[in-house]
């Protein structure tokens, strides 16, 4: 294994390596701004340290590439759902996703499924390669290869949620992706059958149980807790896979651990003390590195991205996108008092989204899960699982921080279906442009909504359509006999 990991890996090593610096993701903060290695043969590749962190580094900068969670994998699961309508239909904007028009040429798919599986090949190569050297502590290899895993499994629940049928049709038997695990530095290996939808689920929860025993509890600053994956990291995205595919006892179960109380205030106890910041403003803008932002994907003005590939200039600045005064704006859910209500924007009568208001350089951190989210994982499944009473106090917590004024109703709060219906609505507010609406949608096999106005409008998508999942690339089936 050591000689296939080190062979061809020139092009891979010299990427990774080059500039990693400002991804602020680094073990130290002295890493933060580091002389690039501009040559380094491929021979060598784990022989150092440095070298080691520098592909550990690379994994979170590919998933920050434009296609993921840079961005445009939020923008495509957002734009699914009813609550932004289109303006330019621009193809380079995600219009596709927003029409439920995707076919296997758009770019938008290609580009999606290449940076996804590039990110988990790179996952793949840091964990077989340090599964073969020395050069480093065993302590410090298990958690390169621990952040390694989560990074894989977050590719991979990225990629199965919108290219196969939800986990919830048929409990996961439908085909779902080529299942990678091998470190490949060429095209050998290319022909690879699909695995099911339960075998990538069952990989990408192992991957989060694996990273959650060999993570640290914490790093030694706030930047390196919210860029750097460590044990809450970990178990606050099997809360979110696990409410995906319906399994309710065990979103309960990681939920707990790291809110372990029942009624507000609500705060980890282990590891990074995660907890609501009194003010959502602060958590977009103000101070992206509070004890709220679990995981998310650091800007800085020197290593960002720009144009269409930008959230900031597609919500805001170009304004392609204005929020649907006929979904959840229009609701009476979403009080007037309620601060959320800041991060709209009028132009006229159409409101634009304003969460990623920096103007360019587009240096507002992008989220990848919050606390606030994992909330609301825990208040859904605790109301499916009868919990009444957890599950009011829950979303009244993450409601009551934007409305101090806001109560529940006891016809609310004593009926488990008038709950969930009003957990379903509190996401839609609080997770609003975060990347979480179109799965909402799927794992419940809900139908995608009709939405429009009087110049673009889309017809609903059933759960039955060939639409209502994302089509097969074609650079997969071009070079992949066994894909089909």
């Amino acid at each position: 294994m050591k000689k296939l990991i080190k062979n061809n890996l020139k092009k891979y090593i010299l990427w990774a390596l080059i500039p990693t610096a400002l991804f602020q993701a680094c073990k130290s903060e002295s890493g933060l701004y580091p002389v690039p290695e501009t040559s380094i043969s491929d021979q060598n590749v784990f022989d150092t340290p440095a070298r080691i962190e520098g592909l550990v580094n690379g994994i979170y900068r590919r998933l920050k590439t434009a296609s993921l969670y840079g961005g445009r994998y939020l923008l495509y699961q957002d734009v699914r759902g009813e609550d932004f309508l289109n303006v330019t239909l621009n193809s380079f904007t995600a219009f596709d996703s927003w029409n439920n028009s995707y076919s296997s040429g758009s770019n938008d798919i290609n580009n999606l499924w290449s940076e996804a599986y590039a990110t988990i090949n790179s996952a793949n190569i840091v964990i077989h390669g340090l599964n073969n050297t020395a050069v480093i502590p065993e302590a410090t290899a298990a958690a390169y290869i621990g952040e390694a895993k989560l990074l894989r499994a977050l590719s991979y629940f990225s990629l199965v949620t919108v290219f196969a049928q939800p986990y919830t049709r048929d409990q996961g038997a439908s085909p779902g992706l080529p299942l990678r695990l091998q470190a490949e530095t060429g095209t050998e290996n290319n022909d690879l059958a699909r695995s099911t939808v339960r075998e990538i689920y069952t990989q990408i929860l192992q991957d989060l149980d694996d990273a959650e025993q060999a993570l640290p509890d914490n790093y030694a600053t706030a930047l390196l807790n919210t860029t750097r994956a460590h044990k809450n990291t970990a178990t606050a995205l099997k809360t979110r896979v696990y409410l995906t595919i319906g399994n309710i006892e065990k979103v309960l179960e990681e939920a707990a651990k790291i809110v372990p109380q029942t009624t507000a205030p609500f705060a980890a106890q282990r590891g990074v003390n995660h907890q609501l910041q009194t003010d959502i403003q602060v958590v977009f803008g103000g101070n992206y590195t509070t004890t709220e932002s679990i995981f998310s994907m650091p800007m800085t003005a020197t290593d960002a991205l720009s144009g269409q590939s930008a959230l900031g200039y597609v919500y805001l600045v170009n304004r392609e996108y204005y929020v649907n005064p006929a979904g959840i704006l229009g609701d009476d859910f979403w009080g007037a008092k309620d601060s959320r209500r800041a991060f709209l924007q009028a132009n006229g009568e159409r409101h634009y989204l304003r969460k990623y208001a920096k103007a360019s350089p587009y240096v507002d951190y992008i989220p990848v899960i919050r606390y606030a989210e994992v909330l609301l994982n825990y208040a859904e499944a605790a109301a499916e699982n009868g919990q009444l009473a957890l599950a009011t106090s829950l979303v009244e917590a993450v409601h009551r921080r934007s409305d101090a004024s806001f109560t529940i109703s006891p016809a609310v709060s004593g009926n488990k279906s008038n709950l969930l219906n009003t957990i379903a609505l509190e996401r839609r507010i609080e997770l609003l442009g975060e990347g979480l609406r179109g799965n909402d949608l799927l794992r419940k096999l809900q139908a995608l909504p009709a939405k429009g106005d009087a110049t673009i409008q889309t017809p609903q998508v059933e759960a039955t359509a060939q639409n209502y999942i994302f089509p097969p690339p074609n650079t997969e089936l071009a070079t992949n006999t066994l894909f089909r």
